[in-house]
């Protein structure tokens, strides 16, 4: 009697797969950020295949130079900062947040003053009722907060930001140092200190914390070296050493970090490329022990791992982007998803090698953020 093998069973349907993961994509106008609005002009909602890293989006709402996004943990509410010479910080609705399959809508909440001009970054506190404004050509951070439900508090609806910093300083760069630039916010480890990276003056700069969010200045956290022009930074897991971008230098600076006076003192020094001046760095995140940083001009992903003293040992590698200009990055779902501002794509690197998986064509991409 022959034996019957059975039929292999049928592939798995699309309801079996992995959901897709949920991103928003800022963007700025494709002819810069101060230009008439343009095609590329607003909030993109795109999927991430976790499988094999494939994208797919759309625009979800026009608004002005939405340069930097970030999503409030409810999934129902997202923040964009419109990067102008008048800065703003705008409140959407996200109908549908919790299916990362179904297209989503973006309702208009409000509108206010970002405190300042040209917002580059927005930072949630931890308990989501305070979001902080890094205001990069006047170099103030302002200070918004927030209803429980993400709404921006009475008091900001009716008369703007709670609070707004300034701060004076410059650097020998006189194109780009010639006074105080506010480029990124990050909570130092802790929890009770707020730092600001000042690309113009060269400094970390220190705020305290409070328990309604609110901040006040507690002076400078670290100084970079003389013509860095630190951008982005990021901590390593154990909080005792702080990577910093130096965008202007072409290097990451590493700070031994101590947290109870929330300071670092500089103790290590790591161009990106040969010759470092020939790098503009723009983001960096890190993904376990390795570093991953975004190398506009020389258009790299560089990988730097961290060693087990919290020092940066040898390049691991460098990924050859498709475009160029990476101007930001995330790690999501162990994928990494470059936003080529120039001339316009997302781009995946797979987990493993870091190697290109996936193109798509969306028009001045500036930052990444996961939908939550």
């Amino acid at each position: 009697m022959t034996e019957h093998t059975p039929p292999a069973p049928p592939p798995s349907s699309s309801a079996e797969a992995a959901p897709s993961i949920g991103l928003w994509v800022g963007t700025y106008p494709a002819a810069g950020a101060e230009s008439p609005a343009g095609a590329g002009e607003g909030i993109w909602e795109v999927s991430l295949d976790p499988a094999t890293g494939g994208l797919s989006g759309r625009q979800a709402v026009r608004t002005p130079a939405p340069s930097f996004v970030a999503a409030h943990p409810s999934g129902g509410v997202l923040y964009a900062v419109g990067e102008q010479e008048a800065g703003t910080v705008s409140v959407f609705t996200v109908t549908d947040p919790r299916s990362s399959d179904a297209a989503v809508a973006l309702e208009h909440q409000a509108t206010v003053s970002s405190g300042g001009a040209s917002p580059c970054h927005l930072l949630l506190a931890p308990d989501a009722r305070t979001l902080y404004v890094a205001n990069y050509s006047s170099g103030t951070l302002a200070v918004l907060p927030l209803e429980p439900s993400g709404a921006l508090a009475p008091e900001v609806l009716a008369g703007g930001p709670a609070q707004v910093f300034g701060h004076t300083g410059s650097g020998p760069r006189a194109d780009r140092q010639e006074s105080s630039h506010a480029h990124f916010v990050a909570f130092a480890p802790g929890g009770t200190h707020l730092l600001v990276s000042d690309l113009g003056a060269d400094e970390l700069r220190r705020y305290r914390v409070a328990s309604d969010g609110l901040l006040a200045e507690d002076g400078i956290a670290a100084r970079l070296p003389a013509g860095a022009g630190p951008r982005h930074l990021a901590f390593s897991a154990d909080g005792r050493h702080a990577y910093v971008v130096g965008e202007l230098d072409g290097a990451v600076h590493v700070l031994e970090w101590d947290e109870g006076s929330a300071s670092g003192a500089p103790v290590q020094q790591v161009p990106l490329v040969d010759p470092p001046l020939t790098a503009q760095p723009s983001h960096i995140e890190r993904d376990g022990d390795v570093l991953l940083v975004g190398v506009r001009g020389a258009d790299l992903v560089v990988a730097l791992r961290i060693g087990a003293d919290g020092l940066l040992e040898r390049e691991q590698g460098a990924t050859a982007l498709p475009g160029g200009c990476p101007r930001h990055h995330a790690v999501v779902g162990g994928w990494t998803v470059v936003a080529e501002q120039v001339p316009g794509a997302l781009v995946t690197l797979r987990p493993d090698s870091r190697a290109v998986a996936h193109v798509l064509p969306v028009p001045s991409p500036a930052c990444v953020a996961p939908r939550r």
